[in-house]
């Protein structure tokens, strides 16, 4: 079992920057796969992009591709999602997931976080 805990969220103005965490407990090893979501008010949570844990490979949706990155430390079994040029879209309540499946994928997850808010103000 895997339980995940997102941190960092904020209040930022547009243009600024955050970084995010989700600590994961529990066995977290190279077969797995970590993805990070969002979902805005009255909105379906959408994709953000996702990591291997093993290769750091990634992918990420077009909306954040060149904004965001995302990296992970083995050591502290802790994923992060930096975000940079913030823009007020990108608020939203954002969450960790995790598989047992080395593939970057959209979709399939089986853990999660329950979320950390991001509030970007214009």
């Amino acid at each position: 079992q895997v339980q995940l805990v997102e941190s960092g969220g904020g209040l930022v103005q547009a243009g600024g920057s955050l970084r995010l965490a989700c600590a994961a407990s529990g066995r977290i090893y190279s077969a797995y796969t970590m993805g990070w979501f969002r979902q805005a008010p009255g909105k379906e949570r959408e994709f953000v992009g996702s990591i291997l844990w093993s290769a750091r490979s990634t992918s990420y949706a077009d909306s954040v591709k060149g904004r965001f990155t995302i990296s992970r430390d083995s050591a502290k079994n802790t994923v992060y999602l930096q975000m940079n040029s913030l823009k007020p879209e990108d608020t939203a309540v954002y969450y960790c997931a995790a598989v047992a499946y080395p593939t970057l994928r959209r979709d399939g997850y089986d853990y999660w976080g329950p979320g950390t808010q991001v509030t970007v103000s214009s």
